[in-house]
C-alpha cells in the first residue's frame, strides 16, 4: 500500500527530475535535482558514499522529494520520508537503470561507480496539488 494519491502516480512514473532534500550539518536544507525511480512503494535513488548529500543523509535519514508536472508547474507530488536502506551498488548497474529510463546515451558504468550506492526511501508523508 502506498500513501501516493492516485491522481499523481503520474508524476513518479514519468522520468521527470525530483527535487531532494536533506539537512546539512549547519542545520540548513540541502536541494538538489536528482534521477529517481518509484518501485510502487519506495523511492530509489542513486548517489556515492563520497558527496555531502550522503553525509546530510548518515546524520539524519529524514528527508523529502519534491516533482512538478512541466506541463502544469503548479502541480506537484512532495514526498516527506526516511532512508530505509543503504544499497551498494559498486557496478553502477542502477546508475545505468536511471541513465535509461532518464533516456541518456551512456555505455557502462559511471567513473565513481566504485562508491556507488542506491538510496532506498520509504515516504511516510505526502502533499500536492
Amino acid at each position: 500500500m502506498t500513501i501516493v494519491p492516485e491522481s499523481h502516480l503520474d508524476l513518479l512514473e514519468r522520468p521527470i527530475y525530483g527535487h531532494f532534500g536533506t539537512r546539512r550539518p549547519d542545520g540548513f536544507i540541502q536541494v538538489n535535482p536528482m534521477w529517481f525511480l518509484w518501485d510502487g512503494s519506495h523511492i530509489r535513488l542513486t548517489h556515492t558514499t563520497t558527496r555531502q548529500k550522503y553525509r546530510n543523509i548518515a546524520a539524519d535519514p529524514h528527508v523529502s522529494l519534491s516533482v512538478n508536472d512541466p506541463d502544469q508547474p503548479y502541480r506537484y507530488l512532495e514526498l516527506r520520508g526516511t532512508v530505509v536502506a543503504v544499497e551498494p551498488d559498486p557496478a553502477g548497474e542502477f546508475f545505468q537503470t536511471l541513465a535509461r529510463r532518464y533516456s541518456l546515451d551512456r555505455s557502462g558504468p559511471p567513473g565513481d561507480a566504485a562508491d556507488r550506492v542506491v538510496l532506498v526511501i520509504e515516504p511516510t508523508a505526502v502533499s500536492f496539488q
